[in-house]
């Protein structure tokens, strides 16, 4: 199954954190060449350093540039490789996640990235809520700094409660209602919703009133199939409709592809998206 009126509207982004993940890091972003995107975003790449070697910095610059890929978005400090869901909100944690926001931002912003994206991180046993909320304003308050510093926007992502229970933002008007506090703390407007048409759908989320009702605040796309987070046509996801009401709704940015592949190596999941609309545009 190919989707092509619709997709033909948008520009993608191949996300290689979960895609091509069967290689080594530093080959994904020619695999991806050779599939012919030229556009990746990733999640923080270095594990749980928060501050990794100038030459591990270097070498990644180099398998882009070598490629002839473009980052696009990159996430902040999350914590994924240990289970976490972000560190911005975590008292714990909010020391590393400073002292990653300029990293990060430099490494974005010397490969082109647009995004930066900040997990909010999971509730913490025995800390009040309202403690966390406060610190995550605040520490997002300073990446919407850095990312309009290198001409970004920072995004703010709704997970979905199934694979992340103690990531307290599980809808799109929670991420909206972040979004719009950051914007307010900032006044630089540079905050935007993350998206991600998976979680929201696991979720149940209405999609197209979602996108409807939020397209003035979102930021970027990511999309993968419903269920089992594989390409579009796996699931019960109407992806054409989707990337047709995002045009209508005045949508430009990327779309993210986030997903796992059903069957075999990453090569083969792209077969929905005809290989002439996959160079970013």
């Amino acid at each position: 199954m190919t989707y092509v009126t619709a997709a033909a509207a948008h520009s993608y982004t191949v996300n290689l954190s979960i895609l091509f993940g069967e290689l080594p890091l530093l080959e994904r972003p020619a695999a991806a060449a050779a599939a012919g995107f030229t556009a990746a975003e990733l999640w923080w790449p270095f594990g749980e350093e928060h501050d990794p070697a100038p030459a591990d910095l270097d070498a990644l610059r180099a398998a882009f540039t070598g490629a002839g890929v473009q980052l696009t978005g990159l996430n902040l400090l999350d914590d994924l490789v240990r289970g976490g869901r972000g560190t911005l909100s975590l008292p714990a944690e909010s020391d590393r996640f400073l002292a990653n926001v300029p990293v990060a931002a430099a490494l974005a912003g010397s490969l082109g990235a647009t995004a930066l994206n900040a997990l909010y991180g999971n509730r913490v046993a025995g800390t009040d809520p309202a403690v966390q909320d406060a610190l995550a304003l605040d520490n997002l308050a300073f990446a919407a700094q850095a990312a309009h510093g290198i001409g970004a926007v920072l995004l703010v992502e709704a997970l979905n409660r199934d694979e992340s229970p103690d990531y307290p933002l599980v809808s799109a008007a929670a991420a909206v209602e972040v979004v719009d506090r950051v914007n307010a703390a900032t006044g630089l407007g540079n905050a935007r919703l993350l998206c991600d048409l998976y979680h929201l759908a696991k979720n149940g989320e209405d999609l197209p009133a979602v996108i409807d009702t939020y397209a003035d605040r979102i930021g970027h796309v990511q999309i993968a199939d419903n269920p089992g987070r594989n390409e579009p046509g796996t699931g019960s996801l109407d992806t054409e409709d989707l990337l047709a009401r995002l045009t209508a709704a005045g949508y430009t940015g990327r779309i993210g592809l986030e997903y796992r592949p059903a069957n075999g190596a990453s090569a083969d999941a792209f077969g929905w998206l005809p290989r002439e609309l996959r160079a970013a545009r």
